[in-house]
């Protein structure tokens, strides 16, 4: 399937053209909104934890959560010169703040984003890249679709977190994917803004890179965040909330359907999580 075909007008209601089969056996997780007092790196910990799991046999994951107030910076992002003083004046102001390892740059995590993630095993060590992200904007873009089928994939220029993959409506971005490694296993991850002012959010990430950049960072590609380039699908499309979102994706994956979603809480050892939470800030964030 192409980047192209991942964009094509499908009539409501028809199925989507590429679900991989090792989904039908997947196993779904909802998070309701982590509280300010919980750290970004808490939720990231527990899927890095369960996609080593997926790796070990476990069926596929599909985890959908939100986070009252974060934000999440790439490995690039981490290398500006201003980053640690950056990231240390968002955690004062009450935001948390941690490095990915999935790439891509800094994004908002609000109660009105859903991050969407895909755990996946890789026995053999074999990962196509395109197929999965084209897999994953198709997902989402069909989700759309009661509301609008003019979605399209594509870079936005402007926009925070840029790249070959931005799910847009009318030259706005509403979505970002990326994905993150592991020895027997994979993930895919998106942002996707349903509620909230995309306006609001690009200028944060904006007022990031302003706090983080000086002159000797002009060689070091970060993104340009403009004005005019970031919506929410509520502003853009009249998406109504976040659960009806969700409710469109499970559809699209589950006949139809809602999806059985089940609490993360007690599936993995809390001791394991706060170990992890720590590698992950070292590895990463030192």
């Amino acid at each position: 399937m192409t980047m192209e075909q991942a964009d094509q007008r499908h009539p409501q209601g028809e199925g989507m053209s590429f679900i991989p089969e090792v989904l039908e056996e997947a196993v779904w997780y909802f998070t309701p909104t982590f509280g300010r007092d919980v750290s970004i790196l808490e939720p990231m910990a527990w899927e890095e934890l369960m996609c080593r799991r997926v790796g070990q046999g476990h069926p596929p994951v599909i985890h959908m959560w939100t986070h009252e107030d974060a934000m999440t910076i790439g490995l690039r992002d981490r290398r500006l010169s201003g980053a640690v003083e950056a990231m240390e004046q968002f955690r004062q102001e009450g935001t948390s703040v941690a490095v990915r390892a999935s790439g891509g740059a800094a994004v908002p995590l609000k109660p009105g984003i859903l991050n969407l993630s895909i755990m996946l095993p890789n026995p053999k060590q074999r990962i196509n890249i395109h197929d999965d992200f084209r897999f994953m904007a198709e997902w989402i873009s069909r989700a759309v679709h009661p509301w609008s089928v003019q979605v399209h994939t594509g870079e936005v220029d402007g926009a925070f977190c840029p790249g070959d993959y931005d799910i847009s409506i009318d030259g706005r971005k509403f979505c970002g994917i990326a994905q993150r490694r592991q020895a027997k296993a994979y993930m895919i991850t998106a942002f996707v803004i349903v509620e909230g002012n995309g306006e609001e959010l690009a200028a944060q990430i904006k007022r990031f890179y302003d706090l983080a950049t000086g002159p000797q960072d002009a060689d070091k590609n970060y993104p340009i965040v403009r004005p005019g380039t970031m919506g929410g699908l509520n502003e853009l499309v009249g998406v109504p909330s976040v659960a009806d979102y969700m409710l469109e994706l499970q559809k699209l994956l589950n006949g139809g359907k809602p999806a059985p979603l089940h609490s993360i809480h007690g599936v993995i050892d809390e001791q394991d999580i706060q170990q992890t939470m720590q590698e992950l800030r070292s590895r990463y964030d030192d």
